[in-house]
């Protein structure tokens, strides 16, 4: 009976270690200064609490492209998210004097966690921007985290056969936008350079699948929206470094 009890709470400890690996995660919520000459900026990204190198990685990419968003200047100075929010403030106030009838900038970052296994954790940071003209930019993008190196990955890095999952999603973006399949990519108005299918710059693990997303511009034209394909992982774990059970 004690060697039974014994059995049960080694199954109990061993099972709470396999299901109590993901991260703790808090948000940070920025603002820019408030005032009539001010551009709105508001900053909604998720910060590790838990103490590991992945924590780490999370918050400098978060960092890298917050910074990427924000600044105009080649001011290299320019090293975390403050001065970030403070260069854009200060780019629109300088252009505000010159032209008095500007309309104010906009800048909004929102970012989740959206997918998180034992090796991956995946946040998607969704911004948008107006800096002048007609309208503004909305852009997605994800970057994925290898949680047992402690860094953040690079697409191919997902990817055990990146060319044969290349092949199956131009198959299945074929699919859902209604191109034949023997005819060109651009055939029914796409814009993909070279007149060949590529793989969006951005795309990341998801509850569903791995999602690729063609921003504004990358494809088609910004009256076309945003492009998104979502593969499910009984497809295309065959694929994948890191594979993804039902």
């Amino acid at each position: 009976m004690k060697k039974f009890f014994g059995l049960i709470l080694i199954l109990c400890v061993i099972g709470s270690c396999a299901t109590d690996t993901k991260l703790t995660y808090e948000t940070v919520s920025l603002e820019g200064e408030t005032c009539a000459e001010c551009p709105k900026i508001s900053i909604n990204i998720p910060t590790v609490l838990d103490e590991t190198p992945v924590a780490k990685a999370i918050d400098v990419a978060l960092r890298e492209e917050i910074i990427s968003l924000l600044s105009f200047s080649e001011d290299r100075t320019i090293d975390n998210v403050d001065k970030a929010i403070s260069s854009f403030t200060s780019s629109y106030k300088e252009l505000k004097t010159k032209f008095p009838e500007e309309v104010a900038w906009e800048a909004k970052i929102n970012g989740e966690v959206v997918f998180e296994n034992d090796w991956i954790i995946t946040i998607k940071l969704e911004s948008y921007s107006f800096t002048g003209g007609a309208h503004g930019y909305a852009a997605t993008s994800f970057l994925n985290f290898d949680k047992g190196k402690g860094a953040e990955l690079e697409n191919w890095e997902l990817f055990s056969d990146l060319e044969g999952f290349e092949k199956f999603a131009e198959t299945k973006f074929r699919i859902q936008e209604d191109i034949p399949q023997n005819k060109n990519i651009n055939a029914t108005g796409f814009m993909f350079e070279g007149d060949a299918f590529h793989l969006p710059n951005n795309l990341g693990y998801t509850k569903e699948g791995i999602q690729l997303i063609y921003n504004q511009y990358e494809v088609a034209s910004y009256a076309d929206g945003p492009i998104t394909l979502v593969l499910p992982y009984n497809e295309i774990n065959l694929y994948l470094k890191r594979k993804v059970g039902p």
